[in-house]
């Protein structure tokens, strides 16, 4: 007959191997879900050298110390978060997300990152938005009359 004690020792066996788990499979906070609407919003703010150079500002003060400064995630606080922050130069991962997804998620963050919209105005997260399509690396400019593979 099982007792109180072994029945709760397998039961927190059970909860660690399914966190474990979890975690090693990569399912543990992959999906970060945004509404449609705001996915949809379009970027007030052009991407102006001016507008640039103010969101580079912003983003070494807030995000680089996790985000890193090139956006790798690689920042010197990043090892203090799980999960880890997002190499914002991905570009798989950037070019795959509007600016309204962008921006709602700069704006209403989730842990480890802080929600910004207390933080900065809407300006100031829209012009995020436009440093942040800085950091993904261009594809190399095909030659003129170079042969398709």
């Amino acid at each position: 007959m099982m007792t109180r004690k072994s029945a709760m020792i397998g039961s927190l066996v059970v909860l660690g191997a399914a966190l474990l788990l979890s975690r090693w499979t990569g399912t543990r906070d992959k999906d970060w879900p945004v509404p449609v609407e705001a996915a949809k919003l379009k970027n007030p703010v052009k991407a102006t050298p001016e507008n640039l150079a103010a969101a580079r500002a912003i983003y070494m003060d807030k995000c680089a110390n996790c985000h890193g400064e090139k956006g790798f995630g690689d920042g010197p606080e990043a090892g203090m978060y799980d999960p880890p922050p997002a190499s914002l130069a991905d570009a798989s991962m950037m070019n795959g997300m509007p600016d309204g997804e962008i921006y709602w998620k700069i704006t209403e963050g989730r842990k480890p990152m802080p929600s910004f919209k207390n933080q900065l105005s809407d300006e100031q997260r829209w012009q995020l938005v436009n440093f942040l399509r800085t950091l993904v690396p261009k594809p190399p400019a095909k030659k003129p009359g170079a042969i398709k593979p």
